[in-house]
């Protein structure tokens, strides 16, 4: 053994030694009039005594925060430790990101050899970030679910639902002969039906890089495999966004909820798609309502056939006659 292994070896072994005597001692104190125990009341920052409530000592330190929290979330909020960790980076958030703009902490613009200066250790930041094959496949990946999500207007649960979805599915080697887009695009799609915010295979195609088909293969082998809980997707959940798409009021919104409730209590929605369904409402709701829209309108909004609208309002406006009958 060299001279400075067993250095360090003594120094660790003094260090334990002591700290199991300061910690002996400290529970040997007792209170000085009866012996009792002693309690720490944070609250007031006093130890005092439990048998006989002689306060010991007073005005201690308190090394908590100043602030309070009622819920995780606030805690987040208020901690001043760092941002919290999320699941949208490969990396949980917990590595330093180098900023690119070539300024000081004082607004004033570097020099060109403090520039590349910069420019290499950035290079050599986002080098030592993705240290393997699968932290690179990751970081793309995630980067995949965050921009499709933005151009869907997604919110954060979502794309953090889908992130550990992907991370489930990479952990159990599901990716070997799947594009990463392919499997990126099935974990958002099913984030956000899991979320009550479902988007249609049409527009989850319109901003991915794969085609439809790929993405309703990969998604049902990705449910499948790691045994997803995903509902059938409701008709009424795509209703708030079109009626807001159309600029239609509450009222429509309401009937077209209506008409909906109608169709499964006729049994007409069974086999039918959801949006198409959702859409048809949504048209008859603003005639009813005297707020008149296009089919066509509708149609862009809900990426779906000015004929499938035509079929399903007819197959609405029937069921809610056979109700009234």
């Amino acid at each position: 053994m060299s001279e400075n292994v067993r250095r360090f070896t003594d120094q660790r072994t003094a260090t334990r030694k002591k700290d199991t005597t300061e910690r002996s001692k400290k529970e040997d104190v007792r209170c000085p009039e009866c012996s009792g125990q002693l309690a720490t009341d944070t609250e007031h920052g006093e130890t005092v005594c439990r048998d006989c409530g002689l306060v010991v000592q007073e005005d201690e330190i308190d090394h908590g925060p100043e602030w309070r929290a009622f819920d995780s979330s606030e805690k987040d909020q208020k901690s001043r430790v760092g941002a919290p960790t999320t699941q949208m980076m490969h990396d949980k958030g917990l590595s330093t990101n180098i900023g690119w703009q070539n300024k000081d902490a004082y607004g004033k613009s570097l020099s060109s050899r403090q520039r590349q200066k910069m420019q290499r250790l950035r290079t050599w930041n986002e080098r030592f970030r993705t240290r393997d094959s699968k932290e690179r496949n990751l970081k793309q990946a995630l980067g995949e679910v965050d921009r499709m999500a933005s151009a869907l207007g997604l919110p954060d649960n979502v794309r953090e639902t889908a992130s550990v979805i992907y991370r489930r599915a990479l952990n159990d080697d599901l990716l070997p002969g799947r594009s990463i887009e392919g499997v990126a695009t099935a974990a958002l799609y099913a984030a956000a039906r899991q979320a009550g915010t479902p988007r249609s295979l049409d527009e989850i195609a319109g901003v991915s890089r794969v085609e439809k088909d790929e993405i309703a293969r990969t998604y049902r082998y990705v449910a499948r495999e790691l045994k997803l809980e995903i509902k059938p997707a409701d008709p009424g959940q795509y209703v708030p966004r079109f009626a807001s798409d159309l600029g239609l009021s509450d009222e429509s919104e309401r009937r077209a909820r209506d008409l909906l409730e109608t169709a499964k209590q006729e049994g007409i929605h069974s086999g039918k798609s959801p949006v198409g369904l959702a859409a048809a409402a949504v048209y008859a709701a603003s005639l009813l309502t005297n707020e008149k829209v296009t089919q066509s309108e509708v149609s862009d909004v809900a990426n779906i056939s000015e004929v499938t609208i035509r079929n399903r309002y007819h197959e609405l406006l029937e069921a809610e006659e056979n109700v009234r009958v």
